[in-house]
């Protein structure tokens, strides 16, 4: 075992066993157990019991998953080959809806098969491989540029409220509301940070807290009704979330409470910037109100943290996922090829003019 949490991979894949290494996040911060993911089961229920989560964490492991199932199609015929490809890919797409990276990864590995349709099957396989560990690649390229946008919009000594846990434990490195965070860590400069805890799955004090508490960042748990307090204290000069989905005007989808602290951050004057890679913007959603959105299990609310249930017998429960921040609520949208501002529809259309010449370029 290692020391740190910051020194195990959140997602690895280990080809020779034909199976995909993840933390089990749902033990954490008290249990550190590294699972292997075979079946399309197994790989499922990992991301929807949230043993893997984080919009990019969920993508590399799609990648990887898809990778392994088609491994396992026993046939040399690409036509029956790519029926029980897109077969699995489906399956594997039903786990979360509202994070766009799992169908954008999915997608990116069936463009592959397409692209690859006149060659063997077995070399179709090796193209899913390669594909695969690119987007893992990539997603630590771009949490690292996502950092360094982020961190030119501080300065040393800042107050910095986040949200959920859009860490490390979400990516393949740095994540991406901490990669400034960490990215200014380096620098020395000395940021405060407060964690909401983010009922009722507690990710931020469970693995936010936890992360940055173990790489020396200065941080302060807080319950999520605290946000506005904190803010009003003059303790806050930035807010940085994480998002799952960003819609074509900007609404973003983020974990449930999101929204609060993007009205508490309005009325206290103070930024609230959304770190999106740009594969969780989706231009074909028009608004925030087209997002669906994931509602889970009422035994979250009622009973899971507790050692005995904590509200009565029958009572109804809501309880989703995530909630949508309005576009106006938002100051930036800070991405690996730079920071989207109102109105949101032009900035895009240059993020991506910008995305597709660093592309064409390589």
């Amino acid at each position: 075992m290692k020391d740190n949490i910051m020194e195990y991979e959140t997602v690895e894949l280990d080809d020779e066993d034909g199976s995909i290494v993840i933390i089990d996040q749902t033990l954490l911060p008290g249990k550190t157990e590294l699972i292997r993911l075979k079946t399309a089961q197994e790989i499922w229920d990992a991301i929807y019991f949230l043993k893997v989560r984080g919009a990019p964490a969920i993508g590399v492991t799609a990648a990887f998953g898809i990778y392994l199932l088609a491994k396992q199609i026993k046939t040399d015929d690409y036509d029956n080959f790519y029926k029980e490809f897109k077969k699995q890919k489906d399956y594997l797409n039903s786990s979360r809806p509202t994070a766009v990276n799992l169908s954008w990864a999915l997608e990116r590995m069936e463009g592959i098969c397409l692209a690859n349709k006149d060659k063997r099957v077995g070399q179709i396989k090796e193209a899913l491989k390669t594909e695969a560990v690119a987007i893992k690649e990539e997603d630590i390229w771009v949490c690292k540029s996502i950092g360094e946008y982020g961190l030119s919009l501080v300065k040393p000594g800042d107050g910095i409220l986040t949200h959920c846990n859009a860490g490390q434990l979400a990516t393949s490195k740095y994540g991406t509301a901490t990669a400034p965070i960490y990215l200014g860590q380096e620098k020395g400069y000395h940021f405060r940070v407060f964690a909401d805890e983010t009922r009722p799955l507690l990710q931020g004090a469970r693995l936010t807290a936890y992360e940055l508490l173990a790489s020396g960042v200065d941080v302060t748990l807080i319950c999520d009704n605290m946000s506005a307090m904190v803010m009003k204290n003059g303790w806050v000069n930035a807010v940085f979330v994480g998002c799952d989905r960003v819609a074509a005007n900007g609404d973003t989808a983020n974990k449930i409470g999101t929204s609060l602290v993007a009205v508490a951050a309005k009325r206290y004057n103070i930024p609230f910037y959304v770190c999106a890679p740009t594969s969780t913007i989706d231009l074909n959603t028009e608004t925030g109100s087209h997002i669906r959105i994931e509602e889970r299990p009422a035994e979250e609310v009622t009973q899971m943290w507790y050692k005995e249930r904590m509200a009565p017998e029958g009572v109804k429960v809501y309880n989703p996922a995530f909630d949508v921040t309005d576009h106006d609520l938002i100051t930036a949208i800070v991405t690996e090829y730079g920071i989207a501002k109102a109105p949101f529809e032009t900035s895009f259309q240059e993020i991506f003019r910008k995305k597709k010449k660093e592309k064409s370029k390589k």
